[in-house]
């Protein structure tokens, strides 16, 4: 669909929805991943008091340190395929990131959003700024994501 004049209200009040829209989803996403990493962090609590138990009461040091450097090497190597997979850093922000896109992309084909349709309508609205609202989400053809959403700012 051609896109007339950016002063045009209607043009305006689409865009204006499809941003109502679009907010809801970075919220549900956002929500959806925080959930995931204090589901993580109940995870490592729970590991580190069993291998604590295991340690001083149950079994001994001796057996296991090969375990606790086994399941160390195992972190390392799910890191390393994090980086190898998304090309970020392995960090908590990386990995936030990372699941944050998924989970928006995933949300927003649940949600019938047209991206790319949104993505238009700001162009033609604001053709002075590349990303008014600060949180956008852009596919090129390859299907790779950038995005300028940053939680964390």
């Amino acid at each position: 669909m051609p896109l007339g004049n950016p002063n045009d209200p209607q043009m305006m009040k689409e865009l204006n929805q499809m941003e109502e829209e679009k907010t809801a989803i970075d919220k549900k996403a956002e929500s959806l991943v925080r959930r995931e990493l204090w589901c993580g962090l109940g995870y490592f609590v729970i590991q580190t008091a069993a291998f604590m138990r295991l340690t001083f009461w149950e079994l001994s040091w001796d057996v296991m340190e090969p375990i606790c450097f086994y399941v160390t090497s195992f972190y390392c190597m799910a890191g390393y395929t994090f980086f190898l997979k998304t090309s970020k850093e392995p960090s908590f922000e990386g990995f936030f990131q990372s699941r944050f896109v998924a989970k928006q992309k995933r949300l927003m084909k649940l949600r019938n959003f047209d991206l790319e349709r949104y993505n238009e309508l700001k162009r033609a609205c604001y053709p002075q700024s590349s990303s008014p609202s600060g949180r956008t989400l852009t596919f090129n053809s390859s299907d790779n994501v950038h995005k300028t959403y940053s939680p964390f700012t």
